[in-house]
């Protein structure tokens, strides 16, 4: 091979990226459109090399930073494979609570209610929808170590998830799970917020809270492959015997 110059229209637009991330790129642009659905394997190095038409090297190179970015996964003599969240690596890379000694345990989600309703100016800023637009409310509490933990607001795009305001009838514990089985949507990142806030009468009831005491209230906008809002969730947390983690 004598040129590393792809084929691609799309690629020699691009010309002020390293060539590896240009191919990163498209790659990406054909698992987020759904070519390569989550589970499956992409075709192998040398077919997606001579694609593009640049070398092993280079091809390596970009799938790498999907790798990096968890969007696939690479097993030794297989092959690659489009990351797929399963119950816990889903709750486990976006789960940030754990107990005071450091150890994580698995929450458990209870529905308090799920509707069909318009958007509040908030909710539609933060999922990037217009104004007016519906949206399905998620209410639920997680169980931490058999004690009422945390009170979820989750907000979606009804018109994105058509009919997840009534099913399934049971809603799954990961419902970042749900979106990439069922809608083809994967949550690739998602940016926080977190405020302290004190104990008010939806806290003290559903999670045996003191009024007034201190609780953090987490607010993260989930995001998928091209950077779209997914999900909008305001997340209010007991801090008695657990505590915020993340690693920077």
């Amino acid at each position: 091979m004598n040129s590393e110059l792809p084929a691609s229209p799309d690629v020699k637009s691009a010309i002020f990226q390293p060539l590896y991330l240009q191919i990163s790129q498209l790659l990406l642009e054909r698992i987020a459109s759904g070519e390569w659905p989550a589970g499956t394997y992409i075709p192998s190095e040398a077919s997606l090399a001579e694609t593009y038409n640049v070398s092993i090297g280079t091809l390596r190179k970009a799938l790498n930073e999907l790798v990096s970015s968890n969007v696939v996964i690479r097993y030794q003599g297989k092959g690659t494979v489009v990351a797929a969240h399963d119950s816990d690596s889903a709750l486990f890379r976006f789960f940030n609570i754990l107990r005071d000694n450091g150890e994580r345990s698995l929450p458990l989600s209870r529905v308090l209610a799920r509707h069909l309703r318009t958007a509040s100016e908030e909710e539609a800023l933060a999922l990037d929808i217009v104004p007016g637009s519906k949206v399905i409310h998620i209410w639920r509490v997680r169980d931490l170590d058999g004690a009422p933990a945390i009170l979820e607001h989750v907000y979606i795009d009804a018109a994105r998830f058509s009919g997840m305001d009534r099913e399934p009838d049971i809603l799954p514990n990961t419902l970042y799970q749900l979106y990439q089985q069922k809608y083809a949507c994967t949550v690739a990142n998602a940016h926080e917020q977190i405020k302290a806030v004190n104990a008010g009468p939806d806290e003290v009831l559903h999670l045996e809270a003191e009024e007034g005491e201190a609780l953090l209230r987490i607010y993260r906008i989930a995001r998928d492959f091209q950077d779209k809002a997914v999900e909008y969730r305001v997340s209010t947390v007991m801090t008695r015997h657990h505590a915020y983690f993340n690693q920077l």
